[in-house]
């Protein structure tokens, strides 16, 4: 095999279309733009939601609701299965923190989910899923709120 006799496959190499060259060239004069009108001209594309002038749907709908910072909750969420899987007898704020389970250690714990649990445990958190606690009470484990 030589670098001359290399040759690309057939129907893979296109030549560029060459608009506004002419009569000639079967796409010359409005270069396959059609005549006239706003899409004709060079900056003739709109932004998206453009309706020509029209005042836009995203304008037309009233803005509703609120979502106030100073009332939400906020939580470090850890599911029970991650807990299960730690495979200690008590699990509070500080064993969730070493094993990095949760991130911030000013915002409340709340445990989440359901787990098979083989053996009893107690796990310290502010909040329990209805899930998780009921999953806590058949494998005779403790949840202890913290206040």
């Amino acid at each position: 095999m030589k670098l001359e006799s290399l040759k690309s496959n057939k129907g893979s190499r296109h030549k560029t279309k060459r608009v506004g060259r002419g009569f000639g060239s079967g796409i010359g004069k409005t270069s396959t733009r059609g005549s006239k009108g706003q899409k004709s001209r060079k900056s003739g594309h709109t932004r998206p939601g453009f309706e020509g002038g029209q005042t836009t749907l995203y304008r037309r709908i009233p803005k509703i609701g609120f979502n106030n910072k100073n009332f939400a909750n906020e939580y470090n969420v850890v599911t029970l299965s991650n807990i299960v899987k730690l495979d200690l007898a008590n699990v509070d704020k500080k064993v969730l923190l070493e094993k990095k389970l949760i991130s911030d250690n000013k915002l409340p714990i709340k445990v989440i989910g359901v787990a098979e649990i083989k053996k009893p445990i107690s796990v310290s958190a502010h909040k329990f899923s209805k899930g998780s606690l009921q999953t806590l009470e058949k494998s005779k484990s403790k949840a202890i709120v913290i206040k």
